[in-house]
């Protein structure tokens, strides 16, 4: 008697082989749809009362949410850090964090609770569209998102819907306050253009703070040079060196092109320009001996040494500042006076 042939039925949801296109997938006989378990109700749902306790609730989250945010910009201001002092950088990072943390858990406690609470919780399946669904599909859509704000109490609920949205009005206060005091409460122009140089302050090296000598500028050389005591400052030295960095050269006089408002700006070839770039204040740090160009590595602005500091390519907007200098009884560079424009960014002096 012959054999049997195998059986190519399957059961329900098995494969022969995953990687065969040819394999049929058989639903068994007889299987039903199990379905969904009978839905659990939340205390909510069944009792008003309940209800309206989980609104209110969900309301002092969102409040509490306000106080926090506001109580973190106002403790940025109670709380100022202050240089040099220890304590006051614990309490402003105190306050602070706690505050913008009670701001932050407070809209998002108020949020879970209100969607675990009182919005819609009933089971649904929703199918899928791959592409862009009929016009009558659409508005069904318009329907459910009105459905859903029905269900979640959104306009309802006013209590809720308020708190909420003074909690997310008032969760960008501490970004925005901090953020603010990170511009410039002072005329930038201003306090660029007043450095620690001076007339009769002497030039000296960085970081060594030791004055240096005309006779110390060979031709071709260059140096990165500091006023005299910057490096003995006990605070804002960073800030004032930022100004103040200067970058000291000398060339053949011959090769110096001079306008006639300058020519006691210099001392036999030697000059003197700002270290700070005037594209986006990087500090200018690449002198090429033989063509007399400073080169800013951060955009690639270059200015020419033997023609004032001229731009002659990249984004900077202006030649570097000049530091006017001379010698004194005892041979060292000092500075005539201080820069006679702003150092830095050329943005700075725009006015809206």
């Amino acid at each position: 008697m012959a054999d049997k042939p195998p059986s190519t039925d399957l059961v329900a949801g098995s494969s022969q082989d995953d990687n065969d296109p040819g394999t049929a997938v058989v639903p068994s006989e007889g299987l039903t749809n199990p379905g969904l378990p009978p839905e659990h109700l939340r205390v909510t749902d069944l009792d008003p009362k309940e209800e309206k306790k989980a609104e209110r609730r969900i309301a002092f989250f969102f409040t509490l949410s306000i106080v926090g945010s506001v109580g973190a910009a106002v403790a940025y201001v109670v709380f100022p850090i202050i240089p040099g002092d220890m304590q006051s950088v614990r309490f402003n990072n105190m306050f602070v964090g706690l505050f913008a943390a009670v701001g932050l858990l407070g809209v998002g406690i108020g949020a879970v609770h209100w969607a675990k609470s009182l919005m819609h919780g009933h089971e649904l399946v929703e199918e899928r569209h791959p592409t862009r669904g009929t016009e009558e599909s659409r508005s069904a859509a318009v329907e459910t998102f009105a459905q859903a704000n029905k269900e979640s109490g959104f306009t309802r609920r006013s209590l809720v819907r308020n708190t909420l949205i003074g909690a997310m009005i008032a969760t960008p206060v501490p970004a925005v306050v901090l953020f603010r005091d990170l511009a410039p409460s002072y005329d930038p122009v201003k306090l660029l253009k007043q450095t620690m140089w001076a007339e009769g302050v002497r030039l000296a090296k960085d970081p060594s703070g030791i004055p240096i000598k005309a006779s110390e500028v060979t031709i071709g050389s260059a140096f990165q040079v500091i006023p005299e005591g910057l490096a003995e400052l006990e605070y804002h030295r960073i800030e004032e060196k930022a100004k103040a960095a200067v970058l000291l050269m000398r060339l053949p006089i011959d090769e110096l092109n001079v306008s006639p408002e300058r020519e006691t700006w210099s001392y036999q070839g030697i000059v003197a320009y700002s270290k700070i770039c005037t594209h986006v204040g990087c500090p200018v740090a690449l002198y090429e001996q033989q063509t007399h160009h400073l080169l800013c590595p951060c955009h690639q602005s270059a200015f020419d040494v033997s023609n004032e500091c001229e731009v002659i390519f990249g984004p900077a907007a202006r030649p570097l500042p000049q530091l006017p200098i001379t010698i004194d009884d005892e041979g060292y560079l000092v500075a005539r006076s201080d820069f006679t424009e702003p150092v830095g960014p050329s943005f700075w002096e725009r006015r809206r």
